[in-house]
């Protein structure tokens, strides 16, 4: 998306890299009861894959981003595509966010961006900033699900609440436009700012050009503001 009047820019690109491999929390059971000793991505092939194979969700998703990477295996997306719905289905984030990944770019998968919304929202749900961005960025260009700058606004919120740099970046974009909220420059300055503060620099370039547009005393409002979410959410992402 666009700013509606052309002289905002909004980065709408998807989370960056094939997938956001989060440390993994494993721990001694696997479904149910079963027992599994700890694994993580170091764990030899053959415990991933008898882990796996006993239902164990961390070990399902490590192994689907394995066949997905051609990390240790051949690349296999299908195959990758196959332990990420185990996992998924076990309502293991990780897995639903990258699932949601590989139905948006089309890897192991028809691309389907219905699909993509599915296990964005799952994952979104549960609390992931990169899903929270990505649905919001689905909202915004209408792709898997009707156009909704509510919606966007939303999701983008709850990711830029979490410290996401590009969340923030276009969350700013859509109050100084007006897109699915009233048109707010102190706020949008302040989002703009906290994102610029984390290096990106579009989130710079759009904060100087509302600057004109301002008042000092919104100016002096905004960057209270900006100081003030950052005080009170040290430790989150760049903070």
């Amino acid at each position: 998306m666009v700013g509606r009047d052309g002289s905002f820019h909004i980065l709408v690109v998807a989370a960056v890299g094939a997938f956001f491999l989060a440390p993994a929390h494993a721990s001694t059971q696997g479904l149910g009861s079963v027992p599994c000793p700890d694994v993580d991505v170091a764990s030899p092939l053959q415990d991933l894959t008898g882990c796996a194979e006993q239902g164990f969700a961390v070990a399902r998703y490590l192994l689907g981003v394995m066949y997905a990477n051609g990390e240790s295996v051949p690349e296999d997306g299908p195959e990758a595509v196959r332990w990420l719905h185990l996992a998924a289905g076990q309502g293991y984030v990780f897995a639903q966010y990258s699932l949601g990944e590989m139905y948006a770019d089309g890897e192991g998968v028809p691309e389907a961006d219905a699909e993509a919304v599915r296990w964005y929202g799952l994952a979104a749900e549960q609390g992931d900033a990169y899903a929270q961005y990505n649905l919001g960025v689905m909202y915004a260009e209408g792709e898997g699900v009707r156009e909704d700058a509510a919606q966007a606004v939303r999701w983008y919120g709850l990711a830029a609440e979490q410290g996401d740099p590009d969340a923030q970046l276009n969350l700013g974009v859509m109050y100084a436009s007006g897109a699915g909220v009233p048109t707010d420059l102190v706020v949008a300055h302040m989002w703009f700012s906290l994102s610029a503060a984390q290096g990106e620099e579009v989130a710079r370039m759009n904060r100087v050009a509302i600057v004109p547009l301002m008042t000092p005393q919104q100016i002096v409002e905004a960057e209270r503001l900006s100081s003030e979410w950052t005080g009170e959410h040290l430790g989150v992402r760049g903070n």
